[in-house]
């Protein structure tokens, strides 16, 4: 596989959100992509040729079980790459993904698995989201998103749902990381905005965009 049919197998999968039977429409793989419907189906004639690819007329595709076991091993290579550029080179979590990017395209089975035990085999990336084990197992757990949280619950932020640089950034300037402990003190129907306690001690104001795309694991 090229790198570009990686991206694409990726993306579906990302899109479908693991849901093996999903199908995913042209249009939303171009808006994931950012480039054209065209473009697009000339790539999934390729990827069904190769069966990484299953297309239903009119329905859009899903990825084939090959398709499937192919993109797992992308976010695995992905997301330990992640894991060592934050745990051992000391990059930021809103610094990653891009140079994750490049580094997934790695071929060498062999380097992954390496690099999985030299980082003591992580369950979760630095951002909350699973690694897929060297058998394409994932580790399950119970989490919530903040925005579903009553006045007086707490929690403990375990991971994130949106990737953007800009988002990431905007967390930390909010204090708001992997392990912040976060309480609801007080919600505004007007525009589903929170006011939330940080580790006890400061208080910040959040929009329902960041509520929505925060996830904790409730600790009363």
């Amino acid at each position: 596989m090229t790198s570009t049919e990686e991206d694409y197998i990726k993306a579906i999968f990302s899109i479908a959100q693991g849901t093996a039977n999903r199908m995913v429409g042209t249009n939303d793989i171009a808006r994931e992509m950012d480039t054209s419907a065209a473009s697009v189906s000339d790539m999934l004639k390729k990827l069904n040729s190769k069966e990484l690819v299953i297309y239903e007329k009119y329905k859009g595709v899903r990825l084939s079980p090959n398709g499937t076991e192919r993109a797992m091993f992308l976010l695995r290579k992905h997301r330990l790459w992640e894991s060592f550029l934050v745990n051992k080179l000391g990059f930021a979590w809103d610094e990653v993904h891009d140079i994750a990017e490049q580094l997934e395209h790695v071929k060498s089975n062999e380097l992954v698995n390496k690099l999985d035990a030299f980082l003591g085999y992580p369950k979760f990336d630095p951002h909350g989201d699973p690694i897929p084990d060297s058998n394409g197992t994932i580790t399950l757990r119970n989490q919530v998103l903040l925005n579903t949280l009553e006045i007086g619950d707490e929690g403990t932020l375990i991971g994130v749902k949106m990737h953007n640089k800009d988002f990431l950034a905007h967390l930390n300037g909010l204090d708001l990381n992997i392990g912040t402990s976060i309480k609801v003190t007080e919600c505004f129907p007007f525009d589903n905005s929170l006011k939330i306690m940080v580790n006890g001690k400061s208080e910040a104001y959040v929009t329902e965009i960041i509520s929505k795309n925060i996830y904790l694991k409730k600790t009363s």
